[in-house]
């Protein structure tokens, strides 16, 4: 749990990705789990060319089934799915964007437990795509995932933009907007 000064309000930026598209020793950078071993890079700068080579061989030696990159109304019917999930269970969200091999969720989480609401919209959002026949037997995404706390209201501003503007990059988003009658003139 994060400590309190550094959450602002019990919102989060939560982000994950479809299954094995991002694995260990990805040649764009990756984290071992809880940062247990130090690890060169990251995708704005990545790792030496080859270093971690043997290591992405054996993540895709130990994969059980292809990884899922999502197609245009795959993402369009999780991006429904999610927000339902979400909605369903009083999480108040801002935005969300699904492209084709992640995801990222700006949301409130008063019991500061994130990682349950997501992971169940997750799972929501495969079986109802795996009963449409979109969505492969095992899933669309990958275990885990990250919530960062938001610091404060500039970085919820921020994170804002962020997340819509992978709508430029295929992505399909939802968006809050409040009805006219609650804007602020």
């Amino acid at each position: 749990m994060p400590s309190a000064n550094r959450l602002w309000n019990d919102w989060y930026h939560c982000m994950g990705n479809t299954y094995c598209t991002w694995l260990p020793g990805d040649p764009r950078g990756f984290r071992t789990r809880h940062h247990r071993e130090h690890v060169e890079g990251d995708y704005k700068s990545p790792p030496p060319k080859g270093k971690y080579d043997q290591r992405h061989r054996k993540s895709k030696d130990l994969m059980n089934r292809e990884p899922v990159y999502l197609t245009p109304l795959q993402r369009t019917r999780a991006v429904e799915e999610f927000i339902r999930s979400l909605q369903k269970r009083n999480v108040e969200t801002i935005c969300l964007s699904i492209d084709r091999v992640h995801f990222h969720v700006l949301a409130r989480f008063p019991d500061h437990d994130p990682r349950k609401w997501i992971g169940i919209a997750k799972k929501e959002s495969s079986h109802y795509l795996k009963q449409q026949a979109l969505a492969p037997v095992g899933g669309l995404w990958a275990t885990r995932f990250e919530c960062i706390p938001i610091a404060d209201r500039s970085h919820q501003l921020e994170v804002v933009p962020y997340i819509l503007k992978h709508k430029k990059k295929g992505g399909a988003i939802w968006y809050f907007k409040a009805p006219p009658s609650e804007r602020k003139a």
